[in-house]
């Protein structure tokens, strides 16, 4: 007798009963399948979600850090070069060093390729009387900033003065009703007010600020200059050891460079710096951290529900199984001892069995597999999430393989049980 028409008229003889094993292993594998399919969703959406928020917290770290740089760029340059003969007390008194040094050296500085400082500026600055007006006021000559070789040219912090024009001191600008725009003699020559400087509250707001080569030619120091003005780069930490290593760092790369130099960084404007940057770097990352830790904490918590449902449906289905077959085969005792006593043997009653439990396993775990993904893509859709059909292929595959081997060893008891039993007892007592 044919195994495979015996096991068709076996599932076709109890409908229901196979149709309820089907619909058992069919739940099992469709929670399983829901359960991976929403945790595949979930893991590509907050994946979404959290590069977007990176780029977003990003252009926002870079808007930020653009804010402090504008800010920052207000307290000026930190770094001041000059020669080492310059008396440091008289050089504060008087508003403007006393001694030169050979312009060359802002070249040379550039040159070095230093990543310690940027935005090298060459001035040359002297008190003098301004005959024109009587009274005494600090002259700096200044060009464009110097680019330290292979870093390139950042965003200049202080424009160069065209020839023919002047940048007045904002006090200096007050006193003599000066805007821009205004004509002024400075030493029998004409210059166009191009800008009034922003307040000081220093030696600054007395200041006239004109190109580098007409205040070389006016106080005799052509090719010479009194001082450069650099900006020191940001630092990697705030506290006290860490900025003094650097300034020590910095000062050694300068008078190795130009020797004949004394270097003066005002190093609470080096901290004011350091501790924005590092600010805007903290909050962006705080924001990313925190997020990434609520993402975790919701996963787990959806992981630890699967884990905790799918085992008992697993378990559930496994044991409805065995409870059907075994319903089935003492409703069959009649059955199964005919079959036996025509000559059928134990085991070719116990591979019809077995194979009916396998053949609901193939069933159940292919409706399973459909309903669960549907299932999974129906409740993502509600949670925002959009999961992919080949997120879940790997346990689909997984769940049509490992279904029919659970039915089987759900139903191996029963069906042992019931081929065990000798036909002619079964059917004298029946």
């Amino acid at each position: 007798m044919n195994l495979w028409r015996l096991v068709r008229r076996e599932i076709l003889a109890r409908k229901l009963s196979a149709a309820l094993a089907v619909l058992t292993v069919g739940v099992a594998v469709g929670v399983l399948v829901a359960q991976v399919g929403l945790l595949r969703a979930y893991d590509a959406h907050t994946e979404r979600v959290l590069h977007a928020k990176q780029t977003e917290a990003d252009r926002e770290l870079a808007a930020m850090e653009d804010e402090y740089r504008k800010a920052m760029k207000e307290l000026g340059f930190n770094v001041l070069i000059l020669p080492r003969e310059q008396d440091l007390a008289a050089f504060w008194m008087n508003g403007a060093a006393t001694t030169t040094m050979p312009e060359e050296d802002v070249a040379v500085l550039a040159r070095t390729g230093t990543t310690l400082m940027r935005h090298l500026l060459p001035i040359v600055q002297q008190r003098i009387h301004w005959p024109e007006k009587q009274r005494e006021i600090i002259l700096v000559g200044t060009r464009g900033e110097v680019p330290i070789l292979n870093r390139g040219q950042k965003e200049p912090m202080l424009e160069a003065v065209p020839e023919g024009r002047a940048v007045v001191g904002h006090q200096l600008a007050a006193d003599l009703g000066l805007k821009p725009g205004s004509t002024i003699t400075l030493l029998g020559m004409p210059l166009e007010v191009l800008d009034v400087r922003p307040r000081q509250g220093a030696a600054d707001d007395h200041t006239i600020w004109i190109s580098l080569a007409a205040a070389q030619k006016m106080l005799g120091l052509e090719g010479r200059i009194n001082a450069i003005e650099a900006l020191k780069c940001e630092c990697a930490t705030t506290d006290r050891q860490s900025v003094d290593r650097d300034i020590a760092a910095l000062t050694a790369a300068i008078t190795a460079a130009i020797p004949d130099v004394q270097v003066v960084v005002r190093d609470n404007r080096v901290m004011v710096r350091a501790r924005a940057r590092l600010e805007a770097k903290r909050v962006h990352e705080e924001s990313i951290r925190k997020w990434e830790a609520d993402r975790a904490e919701l996963r787990s918590q959806r992981e630890g529900f699967a884990a905790i449902l799918v085992p008992l449906v697993i378990v559930g289905a496994a044991a409805s199984v065995a409870g059907l077959t075994l319903m089935n085969v003492r409703e069959r005792r009649s059955e199964i001892g005919i079959l036996r006593a025509v000559g059928l043997r134990s085991r070719q009653i116990l591979l019809v069995l077995l194979a009916r439990a396998a053949l609901v396993g193939v069933a159940g775990a292919v409706a399973g597999c459909v309903l669960g993904t549907m299932a999974a893509a129906i409740l993502a859709a509600r949670e925002g999430d959009s999961p992919a059909v080949t997120s879940v292929a790997p346990v689909v595959l997984a769940a049509v393989a490992a279904a029919p081997m659970v039915s089987v060893l759900a139903a191996l008891v029963p069906a042992m049980t019931a081929v065990q039993h000798d036909p002619a007892e079964i059917l004298c007592q029946e």
